[in-house]
């Protein structure tokens, strides 16, 4: 059967830190949000066939469809505690066999061995690949939709909660898993690119206005990383926050 990778991005305004963090504006004179230059970076890679929103419900998540509306992307309504039916949905819509799972606060996915690891996917049929122990924010996962099916099935609530591969990665003896290592350079437990706190997202625009003025027209992490180990004062705002942000990360 051939494969059909589509990126599922859970959204809902929610967060006592820091509401409505995707929508929140990386440049501040254009404006363009967090979402929006995560969607654009998506677009790029043309194996992965459709991006579909999954909102949660909520007056408060409106503003999910408008912007889905507005950049012709297609969306589903869901549990805002049941994430994994969401991802469930948004590829029950679309006919998807796969779904390529990044946060919707993580403006900068590492997607340089992508389509490599995509291939592996398919090729070795791996019911899930997972790039982990890379800078929080920077990585992402690609789950079967018949895995995410099971995962929802005979998980109990904490498995359907945001937490969306936790019954996969408590239960390996039941999966086909491909668990992917960075290079050592992005292995760095002092620094994270994800949105959760007003500092957070002091030093992701800052990154972003970096890669303007360098032109990237592809992230270059390495490039980030050496940005920001040359930046003490942003390393500094984070500082508070990346033990329990990697503490949390996989379960």
């Amino acid at each position: 059967m051939r494969r059909k990778l589509i990126a599922a991005i859970a959204c809902r305004n929610s967060g006592s830190r820091l509401f409505g963090k995707p929508l929140q504006n990386l440049d501040i004179k254009k404006p363009l949000t967090v979402i929006e230059y995560q969607i654009n970076n998506i677009k790029k890679i043309n194996f992965i066939k459709e991006i579909v929103l999954g909102i949660s419900y909520g007056i408060e998540n409106e503003i999910f469809i408008d912007f889905a509306k507005k950049f012709k992307i297609k969306y589903i309504l869901g549990d805002q505690v049941d994430v994994l039916s969401r991802l469930i949905k948004c590829g029950n819509l679309v006919g998807a066999t796969d779904i390529f799972r990044v946060t919707s606060e993580s403006p900068f996915t590492y997607l340089e061995d992508l389509e490599k690891l995509w291939k592996t996917h398919t090729f070795l049929n791996y019911d899930a690949t997972f790039l982990d122990n890379i800078i929080d924010g920077c990585g992402y996962e690609i789950i079967s939709l018949k895995s995410l099916k099971i995962s929802h099935k005979f998980g109990q609530s904490r498995h359907r909660s945001e937490l969306c591969t936790l019954y996969i990665r408590e239960n390996l003896e039941k999966f086909k898993v491909n668990k992917v290592y960075p290079k050592n350079i992005f292995i760095r437990k002092d620094l994270r690119l994800t949105i959760d706190y007003p500092e957070d997202l002091i030093v992701c625009r800052e990154v972003y206005n970096f890669i303007q003025k360098k032109n990237m027209k592809n992230l270059d992490l390495r490039k980030i990383v050496n940005f920001l180990d040359k930046r003490k004062d942003l390393k500094k705002l984070i500082s508070p926050f990346v033990i329990s942000g990697y503490r949390g990360m996989y379960k």
